[in-house]
């Protein structure tokens, strides 16, 4: 179809346009909305930012995440190494409370565990540990302390959608029991749809976010 080759050139131009990818070495396919991304980078980090890039354009719905890390040589490291690493690096990020995190590492993939405050300080830790060498892959299994004050999460997620870059907010719809929130209705892109999720998590005493936002 014309518009889903469309759609697969526009994604290659925004990953060819991203310094930190290796666009050659990554295929793209798309069907009704739906990409597809496939090859092979040298680092989870360039993973990630193809993601981050291909969500980004206009048109992506949803993203099948293909793409294999396959490290050089010259940059593998051992499981113990990488575990040193991520807890080092972890020990100098003044967001993340001391002792809070556990890290576990096995062939490389990363799981994080332990509980924080914030949702910011749990999104610190996983960007600490992505550029790291020898790291191909991670599971953020951190959870968000609950807090006993959540009756104004709603209203509060509500107010910062209007202050935000998601074009309509009143199209979309926040309930939340026990600070864990939900989103409901209509948004116009992938971008929109993140930013919206990313807001919900921003509001003090939320612990979850299941977000059901339709892209049209």
């Amino acid at each position: 179809m014309p518009k889903d080759r469309q759609l697969q050139r526009t994604v290659m131009a925004e990953l060819g346009w991203d310094p930190s990818i290796t666009a050659s070495r990554l295929g793209v396919e798309a069907d009704d909305g739906v990409v597809t991304l496939t090859g092979k980078v040298e680092s989870y980090a360039q993973k990630h930012a193809a993601e981050l890039a291909t969500r980004r354009v206009k048109g992506v719905l949803a993203i099948a995440q293909k793409i294999e890390v396959e490290i050089p040589f010259q940059r593998k490291r051992g499981d113990r190494e990488i575990a040193a690493a991520i807890l080092e690096r972890l020990a100098w990020d003044v967001s993340i409370p001391e002792d809070a995190i556990a890290v576990t590492v096995e062939k490389g993939w990363v799981t994080l565990n332990g509980e924080v405050d914030r949702y910011y300080q749990r999104m610190a830790a996983e960007q600490d540990v992505r550029p790291l060498h020898g790291v191909t892959g991670l599971s953020n299994m951190i959870s968000i302390k609950p807090h006993l004050d959540t009756a104004a999460i709603e209203n509060d997620i509500a107010l910062a959608l209007q202050r935000s870059w998601v074009p309509d907010p009143d199209a979309i719809q926040v309930t939340a029991v026990d600070g864990r929130v939900r989103l409901t209705g209509n948004v116009h892109s992938w971008h929109a749809r993140q930013v919206a999720a990313e807001t919900a998590w921003g509001a003090r005493g939320t612990v979850d976010v299941e977000n059901l936002l339709a892209v049209l």
